[in-house]
């Protein structure tokens, strides 16, 4: 496999990736590394990609597994899972302020989550994932994924709601 084929085929899906690696790992960098190693593995087995039916899904697995991996290393200790992609431009200060608190909850929640949940949510709801897919990069079966996603979002639901509602009787 030519460096521009490889390209053609991996540059789809490098962003999610990314992505991923940010939600397990928190950090720019730490997702950065994550996402040039698992790029790496798959330049180093290139000749043996063409042999899986999705390496989309295959470089997903392999991006949880690394960084599941690197969560539980000694070198880990001080990394946690946030999320802050949300911007929105034409609203008001104090609706941006609230939108932002309301991300900055969601996101402590979601840390706050178990694994699996974490990346279900990741994978459904940010990188928009169907279902299959997900089976495929978390081995669960579709309605298994399901019944997680939902917990995971009735779970962050109450949580902040109860955030919300706090004080007020």
């Amino acid at each position: 496999m030519t460096q521009t084929d490889f390209t053609k085929l991996v540059l789809p899906f490098k962003d999610k990736v990314y992505r991923l690696a940010k939600r397990l790992l928190v950090s720019r960098e730490e997702a950065e590394d994550a996402t040039q190693e698992i790029l790496m593995k798959l330049w180093n087995n290139s000749q043996k990609i063409k042999e899986y039916r999705n390496i989309e899904a295959f470089a997903m697995t392999m991006t949880k597994n690394f960084c599941l991996d690197r969560l539980k290393s000694k070198q880990a200790q001080n990394l946690k899972i946030v999320h802050s992609n949300y911007e929105e431009n034409n609203t008001s200060l104090e609706k941006q302020v609230e939108a932002k608190d309301s991300v900055d909850w969601v996101s402590k929640i979601i840390e706050d989550l178990p694994e699996q949940q974490k990346i279900i949510v990741q994978l459904r709801d940010i990188e928009e994932y169907d279902f299959d897919e997900i089976a495929k990069v978390v081995d669960m079966n579709p309605t298994a994924i399901r019944v997680a996603l939902s917990r995971a979002r009735k779970t962050i639901r109450e949580k902040l709601t109860k955030t919300h509602r706090y004080g007020i009787k």
